[in-house]
Formats: structure tokens, C-alpha cells, sequence
């Protein structure tokens, strides 16, 4: 049997693309919607894959990173553009500090508009 687990947060924050021809060239901001999902298929002994709690906080702690920033500013995005596929990436690497033997962080989605996502899988 094999388990998914998954957290969704939101955060704010403003860029631009680089090398970009067209409206997302200009400064702008998004309302973007982070969902984080580990998988695996042995339970602790509490019978969790993992702790929510422990992803949450994790996830907050990233999103306090990115929360109400130009991202163009910040590491890595000031070298790489800030694009929903890169901040999936760069969540992703980030999470993967709190995998565990049996968990695994599997999958990132991240969506700039209502309409629009980016995953990133394992």
C-alpha cells in the first residue's frame, strides 16, 4: 500500500521574468498556492507516514522566505527566473531536508493564478 500525503499555503509576492517577451516581462505580483505532498508505504508507529505538523511548520518556514518579497531579489531567483516551475523546484529542494527513511517528499505543485500550476514530481 502506498501513501500521499499533502499541505497547501499561500503566499504573496512580486516578480518579473527575465529574457521574457510579453506582459510578464513588467514587474507584477501573484497570489500563489503552494501544495506539498510526501508519499511512502510504511507507517510509524503512531500509524502516520509523517507528521502534518511537521511539513506545516517546514512550509511555513519556506513560505516566510518568499512571503511578500520581490523575488527577483532573493536567492536563488536573482540568478535563476522566478518562474512557477523554479519556485516548485527550489520548494521541493527545500523540503527534502525533513524527508525521512519511509517519507518522501514526492510532488510540488504551485499555481500563480486559479488557473494556472506548475509540478514538480520525484
Amino acid at each position: 500500500m502506498k501513501y500521499k500525503l499533502s499541505v497547501t499555503r499561500n503566499f504573496a509576492s512580486a516578480h518579473y521574468l527575465r529574457y521574457y517577451k510579453g506582459r510578464c516581462e513588467n514587474l507584477h505580483g501573484h497570489n500563489w498556492k503552494i501544495r506539498a505532498a510526501f508519499s511512502g508505504s510504511i507507517l510509524d508507529n503512531t500509524g502516520m507516514l509523517i507528521d502534518f505538523t511537521n511539513i506545516k511548520k517546514h512550509l511555513e518556514q519556506i513560505i516566510s522566505y518568499l512571503d511578500h518579497k520581490f523575488l527577483n531579489e532573493i536567492e536563488p531567483f536573482s540568478k535563476i527566473n522566478p518562474t512557477a516551475e523554479n519556485i516548485a523546484a527550489f520548494i521541493y529542494e527545500q523540503l527534502k531536508q525533513i524527508e525521512t527513511e519511509t517519507a518522501k517528499v514526492c510532488e510540488v505543485e504551485v499555481w500563480e493564478s486559479e488557473s494556472s500550476s506548475a509540478v514538480v514530481t520525484m
